[in-house]
């Protein structure tokens, strides 16, 4: 099962290091993991996606509790979160296939962000289902290059209360 963790950090040198060697040491996968300085320059923000069951879930709160530079630990509700991920992806594209291509990235609300006399780049942001769907649909046309930032997820506001699942 997929579980998506804000963990908010000191804004410190090596606190990435620090925490993916834990999930090294113990085994633990990171799916993905994204961080960045929050709205206070004191602190980041790391969206932590880990795949295990709710024991491995809680062995992973634990072990991050440990760490001096983890302030809070949050799962984020699946049904209760925004969820964003971003690729640019680099597709072979001649003259003949430059419409296609593009009326694709018009479907999926892309945005082409450069292109040359035989290939086209494209930048795509959604949930991680919409940027598969559109790897997919892209592979006729021959990628030759992707970039993906990996998933960035909070809390929906619900009558002005954030929901915390901790």
């Amino acid at each position: 099962m997929r579980h998506i963790l804000s963990v908010t950090v000191n804004n410190q040198p090596a606190v990435l290091a620090r925490i993916s060697g834990l999930f090294s040491r113990r085994n633990f996968n990171i799916t993905s993991l994204n961080v960045g300085e929050t709205e206070s320059p004191e602190y980041s923000r790391m969206t932590i996606v880990v795949e295990g069951n709710k024991d491995t879930l809680e062995q992973v709160k634990k072990q991050l509790y440990k760490l001096i530079d983890v302030i809070k630990i949050t799962e984020l509700n699946q049904a209760n979160m925004i969820e964003r991920d971003m690729a640019i992806i680099k597709v072979n594209c001649g003259k003949k296939l430059r419409n296609q291509v593009i009326q694709v990235v018009d479907v999926f609300r892309g945005k082409v962000v450069d292109f040359s006399p035989e290939s086209i780049s494209v930048e795509i942001t959604g949930d991680e289902n919409k940027i598969n769907a559109f790897i997919e649909i892209m592979k006729d046309f021959g990628i030759r290059d992707i970039v993906r930032t990996g998933i960035v997820a909070m809390d929906r506001e619900i009558n002005n209360k954030v929901v915390l699942n901790s």
